[in-house]
């Protein structure tokens, strides 16, 4: 599964990375990053993307 972080739309509410910690880290800039796009198998992105206040997840 791939999934992405449009930075753009990415608020830093960190909902996120404390959802799935494998796949989303936050970082110094506030944003939401990747850090493992393989291990989304081990969580469910889809619904970490469907409770993204702002749609910023991308699966």
């Amino acid at each position: 599964m791939t999934v992405s972080v449009i930075a753009d739309k990415c608020i830093g509410c960190g909902l996120c990375a404390s959802m799935c910690d494998k796949v989303f880290e936050m970082r110094d800039d506030g944003k939401a990053h990747i850090i493992d796009d393989e291990s989304c198998d081990k969580c469910d992105c889809k619904d970490v993307a469907s409770s993204c206040p702002t749609q910023a997840i991308v699966v």
